[in-house]
C-alpha cells in the first residue's frame, strides 16, 4: 500500500495498538496483530488502519470512532474496540463548563447556537464532549457566556 498517510500507527505489546491521529489525539485500539510472526503482516495491517483513521478523521469524534469501527469491519481488520482517545476527559470537561455557564444565564442551547453562529446540533455535542472544537467557536461561546478562555496548566500530565 504505497498511500501516504498523517496518523501514525504501532504496537505497544501483544494486546494493544495506539494510533496518533492527525491533531495529536491519541486512540489505542485492542487487537492481537503482534501476535503475527510475519512483519510484511503487521505492516500493511498498521498502514491499513493508519489509512482507515485518515479517511475517517473528524472533529465528531464520536462519529470518528462509529465509522472506524465500521470500516475495520468492512476492511477485514481484525479489532476487539478502539478508545475515545486521550482527549475526552477535557472535551467533556470543557462542555460540561460551557453548559453550566449557559444555564447559569438562563440560557436555552438553541439560542446560544443561534447567538454564536454554530449549529445546534455541533453544540450539543461539544457540550456532551463529543465534539472536538477550536479555539474560534470556544471564543465565540465565551463572548456570548461573557467568559473568559484562558489557557491554564492542566492537571494531568501528558506524554
Amino acid at each position: 500500500m504505497a498511500t501516504e498517510t498523517r496518523s501514525r500507527a504501532q504496537i505497544l505489546d501483544e494486546y494493544f495498538i495506539e494510533i496518533q491521529t492527525p491533531d495529536g489525539e491519541i486512540f489505542k485500539m485492542w487487537s492481537d496483530l503482534a501476535k503475527y510472526d510475519d512483519e510484511e503482516y503487521k505492516n500493511y495491517v498498521l498502514h491499513l488502519i493508519e489509512f482507515i483513521f485518515d479517511r475517517n478523521f473528524s472533529d465528531n469524534k464520536e462519529q470518528m470512532v462509529n465509522r472506524i469501527r465500521r470500516d475495520f469491519m468492512l476492511n477485514g481488520v481484525h479489532s476487539m474496540g478502539v478508545g475515545s482517545g486521550n482527549r475526552q476527559g477535557e472535551r467533556e470537561r470543557i462542555g460540561k463548563r460551557i453548559k453550566e455557564l449557559r444555564e447559569a444565564k438562563k440560557m436555552e442551547a438553541r439560542d446560544l447556537a443561534l447567538l454564536t453562529g454554530i449549529d445546534a446540533a455541533n453544540l450539543s455535542r461539544i457540550e456532551q464532549g463529543k465534539y472536538s472544537t477550536g479555539v474560534d467557536i470556544l471564543s465565540r461561546i465565551c463572548v456570548i457566556l461573557d467568559a473568559h478562555l484562558d489557557l491554564i496548566p492542566n492537571s494531568e500530565k501528558r506524554q
